[in-house]
């Protein structure tokens, strides 16, 4: 169900425009998405052709010989599944009227998309980031703001185990499944996915730039005011807890004040941990211990980053890599 090109004939098998009337009358389909299956529906014809094969005869082999066709002309894995998608519509139809007695698309799978790299930041960027200071801003939210960098690139903290921190750990913390930081033993405990909780070290630029922000937490709301203040290591104004989205808006405005030209998410300061560590260490255990990974294989990617950095290193700096 993606776009073909114009020069695709409609499809003329009288299935075919039946099984176009039914879903345009009794699924009320947009004319759009009519259009589409309608293409390629004329795309599968077109490859039946090719084998002199009337539609409803084609088999699980022959769909899968189409799907690498596509792929290999550049198709994405993504385009191709949502082509399958239409051609399995018709076949399940085709099933339902009796014409078939197999779906010949039903265990065909498009190709699956390579994973993304995770985006982190260089780390001059990452650096620059932490390092910031803006003089001009209330210095109580510039604390905050700049304890909550050093935690998520520091300690590479998810956005929700930052917000469920707690300034000071209490009976409801662990019941909760929030966390909290031991100043004293420079350690952060966090529930992560599936309420798995891990320690992490909390370095002495973090350390520091919690306490510079503890120092100034509660100041405005002392006396009557202090009633209001929640719990949460992270407030905002009104003494509330940060939630995950405020502190996406506040990370991205700190990066654009930096001067970065890439905003930046919390998630990609704790891509940026990752893969700044490793590059360091080359330890991969340790840093899926730090990360919270249930499965190594997860944090392999980081290893793919690491490769790209020393392939830069290589260009920039190998004699035989440098072009004449």
């Amino acid at each position: 169900m993606s776009d073909a090109p114009a020069a695709l004939p409609l499809p003329a098998d009288p299935q075919v425009l039946r099984y176009l009337e039914h879903v345009r009358v009794e699924k009320r389909l947009a004319d759009r998405t009519l259009t589409l299956y309608t293409l390629d529906l004329a795309r599968l014809a077109q490859f039946a052709h090719g084998v002199n094969l009337p539609l409803l005869q084609l088999t699980s082999a022959h769909i899968r010989r189409f799907v690498a066709q596509m792929h290999s002309a550049g198709r994405s894995g993504r385009g191709i599944a949502l082509i399958l998608s239409g051609w399995r519509g018709f076949f399940t139809w085709a099933g339902r009227q009796g014409l078939i007695d197999h779906n010949p698309v039903q265990d065909v799978r498009a190709p699956k998309a390579p994973k993304p790299l995770p985006k982190a930041l260089g780390v001059d960027d990452a650096v620059r980031l932490a390092e910031y200071d803006n003089t001009g801003a209330d210095p109580w939210l510039e604390a905050r703001d700049a304890a909550m960098v050093e935690l998520l690139y520091g300690c590479g903290l998810r956005v929700g185990e930052l917000a469920g921190l707690d300034a000071v750990p209490s009976a409801d913390t662990q019941r909760l499944g929030r966390g909290w930081v031991d100043l004293q033993a420079g350690e952060a405990h966090v529930f992560g996915k599936g309420s798995k909780r891990r320690s992490v070290p909390v370095g002495r630029a973090a350390t520091a730039a919690l306490q510079a922000w503890l120092a100034l937490r509660a100041t405005p709301f002392g006396g009557e005011g202090s009633a209001r203040l929640d719990p949460a290591l992270f407030v905002g104004q009104r003494g509330a807890r940060l939630t995950a989205q405020s502190i996406w808006l506040r990370l991205r405005q700190r990066s654009q004040q930096a001067g970065l030209t890439t905003p930046v998410h919390p998630h990609m300061l704790r891509h940026s941990f990752a893969s700044h560590l490793l590059q360091s260490s080359g330890d991969l255990r340790a840093v899926q211990e730090l990360l919270g990974h249930a499965n190594i294989t997860t944090t392999q990617v980081y290893t793919r980053l690491d490769f790209q950095h020393l392939a830069k290193v290589y260009d920039a700096a190998h004699p035989r890599a440098r072009k004449k």
